[in-house]
């Protein structure tokens, strides 16, 4: 093992924090289920609607059920709400294609819709203890500045960064899979990106980045992402009008909520297209 093993793995254990989707009694559609939502959100924005909706679907036959309007409804102002109905249609699959459980093999878990490289490791790993190569964004990052000494990774993964972080994988899956979670929370609670704690790190002293004295990024940064005015904000407008509805609603209450015409039109267009809205006759429109 490493000697980066044994301090994270001892510091998660004292300092993880108690989330739904980590208890023993968490099933493997309530893992998935947390890691769609969490792509992009922050934890404490998931919480809330994680909670109501595994209490309204707590197993992808109860969603498979459910109209992807309504899971649509459901996930209210999470964002980015095409994971929705990704969600509904990986309910919809688990159900016709694996008995209406969350397959544990890589390769099943990669042809469930909006499942990606990413989110089919974190299941595997966190779901069903399967030794895993789980890297997100907080672990990339802390990987990047206790091993190779720098400050943020690349923009994407690199095959330096798989190989790397392939040779620090426990052998032992029970272990590679704390080790994932373990650096994972680390990099979220300790090792964050603009303010990180080396103070409260439990491996500072074998820190590379530390070491060479803290060398800033040489790369380009990473522009702040803004949100009014542009088409997410766009989008989130007229969704929030047909998800707040209990009918169909009128186009005049579409053009009012986003009076910017032409970014309107292009919205509207791309939120049909996305299957996130449908058109009715007499021009009103509902969620699928």
């Amino acid at each position: 093992m490493s000697q980066l093993h044994a301090p994270v793995l001892a510091w998660y254990q004292t300092h993880a924090r108690s989330l739904p989707w980590r208890e023993p009694s968490a099933s493997a559609w309530g893992v998935l289920v947390s890691e769609l939502m969490l792509q992009q959100t922050p934890v404490v924005r998931v919480l809330p609607a994680y909670r109501q909706w595994m209490r309204t679907w707590p197993t992808a036959g109860h969603l498979a059920e459910a109209s992807v309007g309504e899971a649509i409804r459901a996930w209210g102002r999470l964002g980015y709400p095409r994971r929705a109905v990704r969600l509904h249609r990986a309910a919809t699959v688990i159900v016709a294609d694996h008995d209406g459980e969350v397959p544990s093999s890589l390769a099943e878990l990669r042809a469930l819709p909006g499942v990606g490289e990413y989110t089919a490791a974190a299941v595997a790993s966190f779901a069903f203890g399967q030794r895993q190569l789980v890297l997100d964004t907080n672990v990339r990052r802390v990987l990047a500045r206790a091993v190779a000494g720098v400050e943020l990774p690349a923009r994407t993964v690199t095959s330096a960064e798989r190989e790397l972080a392939g040779t620090l994988l426990p052998s032992d899956p029970a272990t590679a899979a704390g080790w994932a979670v373990g650096v994972m929370e680390l990099g979220a609670l300790v090792c964050s990106a603009a303010s990180p704690a080396c103070g409260a790190c439990p491996i500072t002293a074998q820190c590379r980045w530390r070491e060479l004295g803290y060398p800033a990024h040489d790369g380009p940064r990473r522009r702040a992402q803004t949100y009014a005015g542009t088409d997410r904000h766009a989008r989130g407008a007229l969704l929030g009008v047909l998800r707040e509805a209990a009918e169909p609603v009128t186009r005049s209450r579409l053009d009012a909520a986003w009076t910017h015409h032409e970014q309107r039109e292009r919205c509207l267009t791309s939120l049909l297209v996305d299957g996130l809205v449908v058109r009715l006759a007499h021009d009103r429109y509902s969620l699928p």
